[in-house]
């Protein structure tokens, strides 16, 4: 649920039997808000309910369950103890320690947990617990309701094996591959060879990208094998894999299925997440760009027909490989709710946590598939914690000492659970939120998602702020014309930020030596009035000297009342705004173009960081004197990185492949090094012997900590 507020259709309602239906279908058809669900204070569900997750997905669990008048119980990790999601709660209890196997995966203290709090109902979120069978079975046998699927459907589509051969009796589309458990590296090769290259190796159970890798010959597939069994055994307890043929540039494209304890399915339109790095999704929408009418039937009847073949009920996703020809194959199914799921409550106005509370309790779905409707347009986007121009994102940790969401934009909800002043830790996944736009089509939305982003405002760790703003506004992305590949076709180097065109280089220059300006005139006032009455500065030109990149940019820049005229490059741009340099924002008119941009820092020898079009550029800005003293400055020399190995990340090392003495050779792996559940392998830049290692498998790193050195 976002922290904005919920818009619920209004209107006076008659007492007339079947009323909650009819007015319900009523707000489905006509909403276009982020979504509009009726709350029936006469339909009893729950008293008390615990959330067995943490985050944003405990907050939003627990503001539906506010407006159901359900009380609520949140468990945390001693790290959590000051977390949102506790305080939002009626009840909270620690559950263990960080680590996730000790807390948030511990069920015998969750199960302790339902005791002391009289706990009638568990809802999962997604991830952690939410897709565990013993989990469902032992909330099962001492009463407590699973806020989701019994343990059957649970085992079937949890299990991407037997989900499959489900699937195939079902009359599902399904991919090409090995349906049974893959024993060891070199089984994994002769069944790689047998479907041919390229193939996915994935882990059976479990989901969100962990225990996936592509493969394209013998060698990726050994070390596939290696790297996935480890990741799943850590993040699922469960380390089988299996391999299926890899179809090359597909579309990620699920269905959203609804389904009741009376045999009643619903599918609710489908949601493209092509948008990924690392198999894990960045960017969603509903609906997608690709699919036509007939295309998303058909995906939607066999979505909804695996869901009854496994007598599914609750909300759950159907995932799809679409190819070019529109040609669909079942991936996987998600027993739980999805991440990204309020794009599709964007777009049809249902409360899916609502939903399945309502499911959970025995009641029949309020609608019929012919009620579902498309309205407008949704787009999500994953804020994270985040270093985007490290392989798109590799985590950052650190303390949130700023934090502004943009709900002050129209139509923009933010599914959250931190606040200024949390702490983004190593232990959990490094989502900061989610932010939806929403928008009559998607023009709209999109345009609305570019301002939200302009107006976030984080500080105190990385985030990938500005890869999403580049992802949404690039004209492939614009055109529909994607695919899983995206990232790596667009940005095949690697995301660099955003290129400044020529027109918005001189907007960026004129900007920052407005600002500059703008904050030297405050420093010469004091509470209003200058600072030495009697001698009033009349200046009003200055002749700058700005640093961008590798070139430097002389600047001239006048002051019109509250508006700045400047020269750079022999053209004479007007910038105006408010100045109020106490803002974390600040827009800017630029000949007529609104801009709104944040400064991110400053120091006292004219180095300044702004965000502009959401990435940062580094400035210096200095009068003209100081620049040509500063040629006489000595410059630092650069590191030579060749020859040492420091962490790109803050992690755990998992394994040390060397000892001093050894001789590896360029590419060779050294350590790996495991960050939110993610396993990285870190490799030698070049050939030479270790003169020394400065960690072991189980030391914790941060970001930049020296791991290798070599002679």
């Amino acid at each position: 649920m976002a922290a904005a507020p919920l818009l619920r259709c209004g209107g006076r309602r008659a007492r007339l039997p079947g009323w909650e239906t009819l007015y319900s279908r009523w707000c489905l058809i006509t909403s276009h808000n982020l979504y509009s669900s009726v709350y029936d204070p006469n339909e009893k569900t729950f008293e008390k309910l615990l959330i067995a997750n943490r985050g944003e997905i405990a907050c939003r669990v627990i503001k539906t369950c506010k407006k159901m008048g359900i009380k609520t119980v949140a468990i945390h990790s001693d790290v959590d103890a000051n977390a949102v999601h506790v305080k939002m709660a009626d009840e909270a209890v620690c559950v263990g320690p960080a680590p996730t196997s000790k807390s948030y995966l511990n069920m015998d203290a969750i199960m302790e947990v339902i005791r002391k709090t009289r706990a009638q109902a568990v809802h999962p979120g997604y991830g952690f617990l939410s897709e565990n069978k013993e989990f469902a079975r032992r909330l099962a046998s001492e009463g407590v309701t699973f806020i989701g699927p019994d343990t059957h459907a649970i085992q079937a589509m949890g299990d991407k094996i037997e989900s499959k051969l489900l699937a195939k009796n079902a009359k599902v589309n399904t991919i090409p591959g090995f349906d049974g458990v893959v024993k060891d590296a070199d089984e994994a090769v002769r069944i790689a060879r047998e479907i041919g290259y390229p193939v996915m190796i994935k882990a059976s159970a479990g989901g969100g990208g962990k225990g996936m890798r592509i493969a394209w010959d013998d060698e990726e597939t050994r070390e596939g094998f290696r790297f996935s069994s480890q990741e799943a055994a850590s993040s699922f307890g469960d380390d089988r894999l299996l391999i299926e043929k890899f179809i090359d540039n597909p579309r990620h494209i699920e269905i959203q299925v609804l389904a009741d304890k009376h045999g009643n399915a619903l599918w609710l339109n489908e949601r493209e997440c092509s948008i990924q790095r690392r198999n894990q999704k960045v960017v969603e929408e509903a609906p997608s760009t690709f699919l036509d009418p007939e295309t998303r039937r058909a995906m939607g009847e066999q979505a909804v027909a695996l869901a009854k073949a496994v007598k599914y009920s609750s909300a759950g996703t159907v995932e799809f490989l679409v190819d070019s020809s529109k040609n669909f194959y079942f991936l996987e199914m998600n027993t739980r709710l999805q991440v990204e799921h309020p794009v599709t409550e964007c777009i049809t106005g249902l409360d899916l946590v609502q939903e399945m509370i309502r499911v959970a309790k025995g009641y029949p779905l309020r609608h019929k598939q012919a009620d579902i409707p498309i309205n407008g347009w949704a787009v999500e986007c994953r804020v994270y914690a985040e270093d985007p121009y490290k392989s798109f994102g590799l985590p950052s940790i650190g303390k949130l000492s700023q934090y502004q969401e943009p709900l002050h934009v129209p139509s923009v909800r933010v599914d959250s659970g931190i606040q200024q002043g949390s702490d983004i830790s190593i232990y959990y996944d490094p989502m900061i939120s989610k932010l939806i736009t929403y928008g009559s089509n998607r023009a709209e939305a999109l345009k609305r998602m570019e301002e939200a982003l302009d107006n976030y405002v984080i500080r105190g760790v990385a985030h990938n702020i500005s890869l999403l703003r580049e992802v949404i506004v690039h004209p492939r992305f614009v055109q529909g014309d994607i695919s899983t590949k995206f990232l790596p076709e667009v940005y095949p180097d690697g995301f660099k930020g955003h290129e400044l065109t020529d027109l918005e280089r001189r907007q960026l220059l004129a900007t920052a030596a407005s600002l500059y300006v703008a904050e030297q005139l405050r420093s010469q006032r004091f509470l209003g009035t200058p600072r030495i009455p009697i001698a009033k500065s009349k200046r009003r030109s200055w002749e700058l000297s700005v640093h961008l990149g590798d070139e430097i940019y002389p600047v001239a820049v006048s002051k019109h009342g509250s508006s700045f005229s400047v020269e750079v490059d022999g053209m004479k741009l007007n910038v105006t705004s408010e100045w109020n340099l106490a803002s974390p924002l600040l827009s800017v008119t630029i000949d007529g173009t609104q801009r709104t941009i944040q400064r991110i820092s400053r120091n006292a020898s004219g180095e300044t960081s702004i965000q502009f079009l959401g990435t940062v550029y580094k400035l210096q800005i200095l009068t003209k004197v100081a620049a040509e003293l500063s040629k006489y400055m000595p410059e630092k020399a650069a590191e030579d990185t060749s020859s040492i190995l420091r962490s790109p990340m803050p992690g755990t090392v998992v394994a040390v492949s060397v000892k001093p003495g050894d001789t590896v050779s360029e590419g060779q792996e050294i350590c790996v090094i495991e960050a939110m559940k993610m396993q990285n392998s870190m490799i030698a830049a070049k050939t030479g012997k270790v003169k020394a290692v400065h960690c072991k498998a189980g030391d914790t790193v941060g970001e930049e900590d020296l791991l290798v050195e070599l002679e």
